[in-house]
């Protein structure tokens, strides 16, 4: 995952004096394996409240969507069939039909890939030899914020301009600020998000790690390889805070009422293909407990230790494992807002993957003048699809860091879900509007929907705007 990082320094700085290691790491592999059919099936469609949650249902009853094939879970039969001696089944995709597998030796993963049942098998992970840790870093929690950091008399505090930019303050003012909805964040580490008090206020119905499912730190930042890398352990905690933090005159998030699912699908030791099959099985998750919208601030499109790397012309939203994966979303009745990348200024300039997926709001990144920031991804999609959908702010974004502290940060991965946090508002005035419906219009009520182009998209949406065509729909 590519963001911007050169604040890593005066993190160090500002935390004390920390010494990098090498952990040696144990040799591993992991496969996915594609299923021919769910014919072994014990669910039935006809009783869906058996694998999704009712929430869930009533999502999709609302929208008129169906229940499918791909709702079923993978056949239990056909799981049993990978945990053999030596492997591990890290998990698996109802959506995709596929296990996910890992061993230390190839010669039984190569077997596996030989059942009647298997389609198709490739490597999504390769140990490294090891792994950079960062030890010795003190991660105390401020509880109060310093005196320069409010503004006295505005309710929003620093986090006022990210707001009216996208004209979001009316909606609060109509009462809409997220109650009622849920939304789940797919991130890489939410360090001490149950301890700031700006978060406090935040409703969150529960956290996940898929990366380290038996791990109880991924979250806290304690003790745990996500939490021995602080480039990226409070990132999740940033995007929380940028939709959920509540400290009047400092800062109030674009959607404070809103409940909220944290999921960890990100792995910060390495970048492999793997992630996708962990970001996939968050946001299958996310839509069986039965959230509205999702937010991930992530994306992909070159790996470590020689595994395949995406090209251009893959970036056509249904290449991509993740990217079909995040196409689904709509279909489930679910908005997803993921950030376009950080790599304007690189030599791949381009959107990432699932960036690249139809029926998505993939969000690009401007700076308090409306203009495009510098590091902010292009598109458009290899198949003439504008990308990215909209924009918003993401130069020197208003976030609560993982200590607590009032932070201005850069990258996509923030003014995603500043808009998230708005689309949530949106559809929570608009309920009986679908999943595309809402994307529409908040593309609709952008400043450039007229001539987009394949730097700001649609442009800036206007939120009160969208809210007062969906009301005429």
């Amino acid at each position: 995952m590519k963001r911007i990082l050169f604040i890593a320094l005066i993190l160090a700085v500002a935390l004390g004096a920390y010494a990098k290691s090498k952990r040696p790491v144990k040799k591993s592999y992991v496969y996915r394996y594609y299923l021919i059919d769910k014919q072994p099936t014990t669910h039935s469609l006809a009783k869906p409240q058996h694998f999704l949650s009712e929430r869930s249902i009533e999502r999709r009853t609302r929208q008129g969507l169906s229940i499918d094939s791909t709702d079923l879970p993978v056949p239990r039969q056909y799981v049993r069939q990978f945990a053999v001696k030596g492997t591990t089944v890290l998990g698996t995709s109802r959506w995709q039909n596929t296990v996910v597998v890992r061993a230390a030796d190839t010669l039984v993963l190569n077997r596996l890939a030989q059942l009647p049942i298997v389609r198709e098998a490739c490597c999504v992970y390769v140990a490294p030899d090891s792994i950079e840790k960062n030890d010795d870093i003190s991660w105390n929690v401020r509880d109060s914020f310093n005196r320069w950091d409010s503004v006295r008399n505005e309710p929003y505090g620093m986090a006022a301009h990210q707001i009216e930019m996208l004209n979001g303050l009316r909606l609060h003012e109509a009462g809409l600020t997220g109650k009622g909805m849920v939304v789940a964040i797919l991130d890489g580490g939410f360090q001490n998000y149950d301890r700031i008090p700006a978060l406090q206020h935040a409703k969150v119905l529960g956290v996940k790690d898929f990366v380290e499912p038996a791990s109880s730190t991924s979250y806290t930042g304690n003790n745990s390889p996500v939490g021995k890398n602080f480039h990226q352990i409070d990132h999740g905690t940033r995007v929380f805070s940028a939709m959920a933090a509540y400290a009047p005159e400092v800062m109030i998030g674009t959607a404070p009422d809103a409940s909220y699912w944290l999921l960890r699908s990100e792995d910060p030791a390495t970048e492999q293909p793997v992630e996708e099959d962990f970001w996939t099985m968050a946001a299958e998750f996310a839509d069986s407990v039965g959230v509205d919208v999702i937010n991930s601030s992530l994306g992909y499109h070159q790996y470590d230790d020689g595994l395949p790397s995406y090209r251009l012309r893959d970036l056509d939203g249904h290449t991509a494992f993740i990217s079909r994966s995040a196409s689904m979303l709509a279909r489930k009745g679910i908005v997803h807002c993921n950030s376009a990348g950080n790599s304007g200024i690189g030599e791949w300039k381009k959107i990432g993957v699932p960036a690249d997926a139809p029926n998505i709001l993939t969000v690009g990144a401007v700076d308090k003048k409306g203009v495009l920031a510098a590091f902010s991804s292009i598109g458009p999609s290899q198949d003439g699809r504008v990308k990215p959908d909209v924009v918003a702010l993401g130069h020197n974004t208003t976030l609560i860091s993982g200590r607590g502290t009032l932070v201005h940060d850069m990258g996509t991965s923030f003014s995603t879900p500043v808009t998230c946090g708005m689309v949530t508002c949106l559809w929570q005035g608009l309920r009986q509007l679908t999943a595309l419906q809402i994307i529409e219009l908040v593309r609709q009520s952008a400043d450039q929907y007229d001539a987009p182009n394949n730097i700001y998209g649609y442009g800036l949406p206007d939120f009160w705007k969208a809210y007062q065509s969906g009301i005429a729909h």
